[in-house]
């Protein structure tokens, strides 16, 4: 009988132990949490290239702030280069680029574009300032550490190695020369990121785009990155970038960051966006709440003010092109990063950032996917989870210039029952909010060429 007591106490032991030890043990996913729905804000690259300033990113949380966080926005993001003090528009300035950089061989903002910086402060102020407007604040940065770093040898925060005992030439990213690679296995090189992010947490950066991560897939400093991150204890919500995204790296890349790139840079052009029908059906496997694929920045509005590529401009796109766009991005569920210079934004660039229904399919739709391609007439479907009724996105992606202009518009038919809809239904048209009657078996919308329908179907009671 004592042997019995003994084992089955045992045994209880180890149980309450087990359930103990795996109540404590930290959640290595819990990050996707902090961004369980797409994320939506405006990122200075279309518009400013490396050049932004802090004036001109607190003219854009204003208007966030004012015209479009009631709608969900909320990110706000200093693109590239922050850290040069002389950089140019139309490329980068790599001939004698002035960099801002402390002790440790980490970048800091320029005080020449960003006064708050100065003495050393960081992005500290700026993020304050738009954390006031009820907003989050974002940065970029390259993959790596600063080739200026190296060259000086700075020590690494937290760890007796430096930077020379950490970097590797092999890998540098082709087409902008500011950093090397950081060597997982060398002593000091998990210190080095981990000193970066707790700089970044101690300013208030809730979201990061880091860039020369994905080609050729960098798994390795990806790690060191999520590592960083989380020993932060502060939520910062990860951007890979940019892409092609090697699919082969799906699972990892959904298991480390929020979102991650699926395309390289998209521009104000239809070539491009015809382009994203057949990589957003590649990649819709993998959408899910709080990682994403990434279709890139929506390139609307005023853009090409400062930029790395193009002039100043309003969008190159026509209307429908632009509706095209926004409803293919809303179907995938991609984040939603606006390019254009907020406060130059007409009331159509603003109408396509508020639609509330448009907005809610990107929130909140589930099995998001290719309904059919035919040619270049496309269907994509999702479900809404709170009411049982369908999306379903009807695309016209012929070139104008490829069809007789009397046939432009052509007629797409869905077949209802293969969304999972029999009897009859009513349909809704999103984009107007306007109802298109009652249907049976066949929804047929006739779509001019290189425009879109995005339709709430529900059952009819």
């Amino acid at each position: 009988m004592k042997r019995i007591f003994i084992l089955c106490f045992t045994i209880l032991a180890g149980i309450f132990s087990s359930n103990s030890q795996s109540k404590q043990k930290p959640d290595s996913l819990a990050f996707l949490k902090w961004a369980s729905t797409p994320p939506m804000g405006w990122n200075s690259w279309d518009c400013y290239g490396p050049t932004v300033t802090e004036n001109e990113v607190k003219a854009n949380a204003d208007y966030m702030a004012k015209y479009l966080k009631k709608s969900g926005w909320e990110y706000i993001v200093v693109d590239i280069r922050w850290y040069v003090e002389n950089d140019k528009a139309h490329g980068y300035n790599e001939k004698d680029a002035i960099y801002v950089m402390d002790e440790f061989g980490r970048l800091q903002p320029s005080p020449l574009r960003f006064p708050s910086s100065v003495n050393g402060k960081g992005f500290k102020a700026l993020a304050d300032y738009v954390h006031r407007k009820g907003l989050k604040f974002g940065i970029h940065v390259m993959r790596g550490i600063p080739m200026e770093a190296v060259k000086k040898n700075t020590p690494i925060l937290g760890s007796k190695a430096r930077a020379q005992d950490i970097y590797s030439t092999e890998l540098q990213c082709p087409w902008l020369k500011d950093m090397y690679t950081v060597v997982a296995e060398k002593e000091g090189a998990q210190a080095y990121y981990n000193s970066l992010f707790n700089l970044y947490a101690s300013w208030g950066v809730d979201f990061i785009k880091i860039d020369d991560l994905s080609i050729p897939y960098h798994q390795k400093e990806i790690e060191m990155i999520r590592k960083a991150i989380d020993q932060t204890g502060h939520q910062i919500v990860l951007s890979t970038s940019p892409g092609e995204t090697p699919i082969a790296n799906a699972e990892h890349v959904k298991n480390h960051a929020n979102m991650w790139r699926i395309v390289g840079d998209l521009w104000d052009n239809w070539t491009q966006i015809k382009e994203h029908f057949e990589v957003c059906n590649r990649w819709s496997p993998y959408i899910g709440n709080g990682h994403f694929p990434d279709a890139d920045m929506l390139p609307l509005g005023r853009i090409g003010i400062r930029a790395e590529r193009g002039d100043n401009r309003m969008c190159g796109l026509s209307k429908d092109e632009q509706i095209t766009l926004m409803s293919l991005f809303a179907i995938f569920r991609s984040p939603l990063m606006f390019g254009g210079d907020l406060p130059n934004n007409d009331e159509f660039t603003l109408s396509l950032l508020t639609n509330k229904d448009v907005l809610y399919i990107n929130k909140y739709s589930q099995h998001n996917r290719q309904l059919f391609r035919k040619d270049d007439l496309v269907a994509w479907v999702a479900d809404d989870p709170k009411t049982g009724d369908k999306f379903l996105a009807v695309f016209n992606a012929q070139d104008q210039i490829k069809i007789d202009e009397s046939k432009d518009s052509v007629k797409i038919p869905v077949n209802l029952e293969q969304i999972g809809i029999s009897g009859a239904c009513i349909i809704k048209d999103v984009w107007s909010n306007q109802s298109l009657g009652s249907f049976n078996k066949e929804f047929a919308p006739i779509i001019k060429g290189r425009a879109s329908g995005l339709y709430r179907i529900s059952i009819k009671k």
